[in-house]
């Protein structure tokens, strides 16, 4: 089960946390992985590890929120059978602190990064007869979450992203669906915890794993596992969902 031999995927920010967790897991299970990332280093190392475990992998440079640089690589890769839209920022303020160019920079990634992958995967989808599309979302967009105004409003774009991308693609064969992680631990928190909490590092990072009822963060592969269940042909009959993936944090936090 959840094979995906003979599948061509691309996953954007593949070169770390969620995404080169993605790029591994299908690598893993038959599918020919293209990795996007702003990252030479982080993308050629996914791409490594792929390769010297058997797989077949590429990687490409790409800044996701220009339309035109995302077009020319996706129709450089020609056929398409799954997207993952993993490539994402976050940033901390609320509706009075958060400047406009914070908040134009986490949409131009967190939404308009999303659309240009869209529309530059579509079309490729819609010739070769179907193809899967899986989004980032955030348990910040289901509820409030402090300091995270422009973050969750990102994300609650992307919910209502993957909502018309499965209603209006439903005769193109093409399903979309997204999943909405709590905190997971990836290079990124620890690079934020050591930022902004210097010295106190391990302290945040307990305080922040608690606010999961199941006491932890998740790890990446975790999250991938789901990713590789929506994107499977075992997911056939799914399209228009979102996932939470939080350990309990949006249903069991009241």
């Amino acid at each position: 089960m959840f094979q995906l031999d003979n599948k061509i995927a691309l996953v954007t920010g593949g070169g770390s946390g969620i995404g080169k967790a993605v790029a591994l897991t299908f690598a893993r299970q038959g599918a020919t992985v293209h990795v996007l990332d702003v990252s030479t280093e982080n993308a050629g190392k996914t791409v490594e590890e792929i390769k010297a475990a058997g797989g077949n992998a590429s990687f490409h440079i790409c800044d996701v929120t220009k339309q035109q640089e995302v077009v020319q690589v996706f129709q450089g890769i020609g056929k398409l059978d799954i997207l993952v839209n993993n490539a994402g920022i976050s940033n901390i303020g609320r509706a009075d602190t958060t400047s406009e160019e914070d908040f134009d920079r986490v949409f131009q990634v967190n939404v308009k990064g999303v659309y240009n992958c869209l529309f530059a995967a579509i079309p490729l989808m819609k010739a070769n007869g179907g193809g899967v599309i899986l989004n980032l979302g955030s348990v910040a967009a289901l509820v409030g979450l402090n300091d995270r105004f422009a973050y969750s409003t990102s994300k609650g774009a992307v919910h209502a992203m993957t909502l018309s991308v499965a209603k209006d693609y439903l005769q193109d064969n093409i399903r979309c669906n997204s999943i909405s992680p709590a905190r997971v631990h990836t290079p990124f928190v620890d690079g934020f915890l050591a930022k902004n909490y210097p010295g106190q590092e391990e302290e945040v990072f307990q305080k922040l794993s608690k606010t999961q009822p199941i006491g932890r963060m998740a790890e990446p592969e975790e999250i991938a596992n789901l990713i590789l269940y929506l994107c499977s042909d075992e997911a056939s009959f799914i399209t228009g969902t979102d996932y939470p993936i939080d350990g309990g944090f949006v249903k069991l936090n009241s």
